[in-house]
């Protein structure tokens, strides 16, 4: 089936195709991400294969279907990014990856926490350049410290594992309770409890209108003094403002973070020779105490690898005619 294949980028392209080898669909690579102005290069492709930062509001999908796209596969688990709605209306069906190696972000969350704390990206820096000074590099034992899960589902749960292995306390907020969070110590509070006991706060839940600025000027004014924030699911899940406002004042300590609300123009090219006019992420990367990355936590062998099989595999079953597993619920 032919497949217009959005923000294609290299190893899109290779491991895609690895995947495809015998299912034979015929793959159109485009680099460019989807938007009102490149939908046109899908022009009589029955399938659209989209990624985290393309636009499927409305106006595109209204696009698409008059171009003959009948199914948009996201490569992702999230699909705030897709309109429900208007693809049930316009008779486009959306599949996901439902499920791919929940190791890759909590062990990425992991990593953003210890670096944010113990200062080791500035470490480097300062080593490379023959500075071996210690002097604003002290970080706090995460033993013994209260660990806040944001979203207690497959992710949310591996890092809180992870989290427990470290010797911390555990607290969590979730509208669907998980017992095996329970099982290792974990309690369930409200945010605005939880922000104001824990000296690290994890954000592992999806966007939605619900917990769009979860994070935001009122919860980080409960927030623990000197606490630390990392977020790796969605970066509407943080006020980036109200954020910066509590990094200058010192009440949030250190933040971390692998997503950001305005990444679509950003993430996944090289802008290192250009200009870069959005103001806020300039401020954010100008702290000393903030790590940004560049929407990675999900990037490793086992999870890319998982991610373009089941995107094959639901092209293969829509081709054929058969139930879309992966099919996400209509708006």
């Amino acid at each position: 089936m032919k497949t217009a294949v959005f923000s294609a980028r290299r190893y899109d392209q290779s491991l895609l195709a690895s995947a495809n080898q015998t299912a034979g669909h015929e793959l159109r690579f485009i680099q460019d991400r989807l938007t009102a102005e490149t939908a046109a290069l899908a022009a009589g492709c029955p399938a659209v294969c989209v990624f985290v930062n393309d636009s499927g509001d409305a106006q595109v999908l209204s696009i698409l279907s008059s171009q003959g796209t009948r199914l948009v596969a996201t490569r992702s688990t999230g699909y705030n990014h897709i309109d429900a709605s208007a693809a049930a209306r316009l008779g486009i069906e959306v599949v996901r990856v439902t499920d791919y190696s929940p190791y890759s972000v909590a062990e990425f969350a992991v990593g953003l926490l210890l670096a944010v704390n113990r200062k080791i990206a500035r470490a480097s820096v300062r080593t490379r350049e023959g500075n071996f000074e210690l002097e604003g590099l002290m970080g706090m034992d995460l033993h013994g410290k209260t660990v806040g899960v944001i979203g207690t589902g497959k992710i949310g749960l591996i890092f809180a594992r992870i989290m427990a292995g470290f010797g911390c306390r555990l607290v969590g907020h979730d509208p669907y309770p998980s017992a095996e969070f329970e099982s290792i110590g974990g309690r369930y509070l409200g945010v605005e409890d939880l922000m104001s006991q824990a000296d690290v706060v994890s954000l592992h839940c999806p966007l939605t209108d619900a917990t769009r600025y979860i994070v935001n000027a009122a919860t980080l004014a409960v927030l623990k003094r000197g606490s630390i924030l990392v977020n790796t699911s969605r970066g509407g899940l943080v006020d980036t403002e109200a954020a910066i406002q509590a990094l200058k004042t010192g009440a949030l300590g250190g933040l971390a973070l692998d997503v950001y609300e305005q990444e679509a123009s950003l993430f996944f090219q090289d802008l290192s020779s250009t200009v870069i006019t959005d103001d806020v992420i300039q401020r954010l990367v100008s702290f000393p105490n903030v790590i940004v990355t560049g929407h990675q936590a999900f990037f490793t062998v086992e999870a890319i690898g998982q991610i373009m099989q089941t995107t094959i595999d639901s092209l293969t079953a829509f081709e054929r005619g058969e139930v879309l597993v992966n099919r996400i619920p209509a708006g």
